[in-house]
């Protein structure tokens, strides 16, 4: 029989092992790449994990529920290239402005937000409401998003957002870019969310066991509906502060985003079987992937190296998480 204590020990070492890894790598990083060592870079680090943290949470809430979205960079590309086209004013930018002028600043997040959300309730029309597999239906608006980028834009580019934002994307807090502040805050709200509330607790519920969680009297398809709604809405905020960091949006903005923001879900712990999962390893994990890419840059090697790490890493993940579940089924 296994003691409460040593329960919790091993439950606690699962929980935070990516936050272990983080911390050996910044360390041996730090003692063997040049310049790395430096508060700049630490805050480079950190501003690097902006968009695809944020486009992690959402797709962390979906794989814990017990599906997938695979449409989430694409979700962000158009709500970029919605924000560009209206509020930028060179290239195929509309320069809408308001007066106030900082209005400009809710109504684009607003915007970006509702057109998130729309493409998720849209995936999840199809997942929950006709019972498609979430795979095949994100996939396909994966595609058919991006399509819709390029139709609407025409393969060209806005520039020049309006002052109030371009005022977001230079603006830092105790040497740390606002827009990754803004990341934080959306990690803490939504660990608290999944953590402290009901919805959460039922996400995970359902994650683990979608039919008993509905004999429990949980009104799973709703639920299931929110999430893919939740991560649209996230993914379109990625967008909205995607496009005021570049200030402006292209028709190829953010490609390759997903596989990151996948592979940070997976490494931060987040269980493909659904029901099990932290947000806060799912941080760890974004700031991971980033000070890997950060120390090729700094050390002058090819740019593949990093996707090669970057496999490897999933491919870890993944085992890990098959070890995890076997420790879980012996020791908790």
């Amino acid at each position: 029989m296994i003691s409460s204590s040593r329960r919790k020990a091993v439950e606690f070492v699962l929980d935070h092992l990516v936050w272990l890894l983080l911390a050996v790598v910044l360390i041996v990083f730090s003692l063997t790449v040049p310049n790395f060592a430096q508060a700049g870079i630490y805050a480079n680090i950190i501003e690097q994990s902006t968009f695809v943290g944020v486009m992690a949470v959402g797709l962390a809430i979906v794989i814990i529920a017990g599906n997938m979205d695979l449409s989430v960079e694409s979700v962000a590309a158009l709500t970029a290239m919605a924000t560009g086209i209206l509020f930028c004013s060179h290239g195929i930018g509309l320069g809408y402005a308001f007066t106030p002028e900082w209005l400009v600043v809710p109504v684009s997040l607003v915007l970006s937000l509702a057109i998130g959300a729309i493409a998720g309730l849209i995936n999840g029309f199809f997942t929950i409401r006709l019972k498609m597999n979430a795979f095949i239906v994100t996939l396909a608006s994966y595609i058919w998003i991006r399509g819709l980028v390029v139709a609407v834009s025409g393969g060209r580019s806005a520039q020049d957002l309006a002052p109030p934002l371009r005022w977001l994307g230079i603006q830092t807090l105790l040497q740390v870019p606002l827009i990754a502040w803004i990341a934080i805050v959306v990690f803490v709200l939504f660990t608290f969310l999944l953590a402290k509330t009901p919805f959460g607790r039922h996400v995970m519920m359902i994650g683990g066991n979608q039919v008993a969680t509905y004999r429990a009297g949980i009104k799973v398809d709703r639920l299931l509906m929110w999430t893919f709604v939740l991560a649209g809405a996230i993914a379109g905020l990625a967008g909205w502060l995607l496009a005021i960091r570049t200030s402006g949006a292209t028709a190829n903005l953010g490609t390759g985003m997903l596989f990151n923001a996948f592979a940070a879900v997976v490494i931060g712990g987040v269980s493909l079987k659904g029901g099990v999962g932290k947000l806060p390893g799912v941080y760890a994990g974004v700031l991971l992937l980033s000070s890997i890419h950060t120390a090729i840059n700094l050390m002058g090697l090819p740019a593949h190296y990093t996707q090669v790490i970057l496999g490897l890493l999933v491919l870890a993940a993944v085992l890990l998480d098959t070890v995890k579940h076997a420790i879980r089924q012996k020791f908790i």
